[in-house]
């Protein structure tokens, strides 16, 4: 009994402590990576993705290490349909931070996109472990796999062709 008041001023500490880096402080950018990420979001949006590239590029030589311009790179592979180039940037960003929400479902729809939809799957599973199935996050992974498996169902098409009597020969 003697140690029950240190024991618990010892868990409320422990739980302060795990608590203070779920909510993570959002990423400060030098105000020169700044300006060029803007700019490659500017070229992303007009769809100059060489561009784009070339800012978010630039950006991250002046900051490197910045999950933000590593996950901007990623859209625009996932834009230029280099989904394994995708999934370098954003395994990247989960190395350092596993549990980086965005990354996991980018990572999850360049699967989808290399038609990797198992895995996909996978990531849409720990997602919705992690904030549930109305979360952004969730909901786009979702949406990127229904699309995907949409375009992998083979599709049956049948038609009625005559064939004009001159054109079949008999024996």
């Amino acid at each position: 009994m003697r140690f029950a008041p240190v024991s618990l001023v010892l868990a409320g500490l422990a739980a302060l402590t795990a608590s203070a880096g779920q909510g993570a402080a959002p990423e400060v950018l030098d105000p020169r990576a700044l300006a060029l990420e803007a700019q490659g979001q500017a070229a992303l949006a007009a769809g100059d993705l060489n561009r784009a590239t070339d800012g978010f590029e630039a950006a991250l030589a002046i900051s490197p290490g910045s999950a933000k311009l590593v996950m901007d790179l990623a859209e625009v592979a996932r834009r230029q349909t280099m989904p394994g180039k995708a999934l370098h940037y954003y395994r990247a960003v989960l190395e350092r931070d596993p549990a980086n929400l965005d990354a996991l479902a980018g990572e999850g729809q360049a699967l989808a996109d290399k038609g990797a939809l198992d895995k996909a799957k996978r990531n849409l599973a720990r997602l919705e472990a992690i904030c549930g199935d109305s979360c952004p996050p969730s909901r786009t992974l979702a949406a990127a796999i229904q699309s995907a498996q949409g375009a992998a169902q083979p599709r049956v098409v049948s038609a009625d062709v005559a064939i004009p009597a001159a054109s079949v020969s008999r024996n």
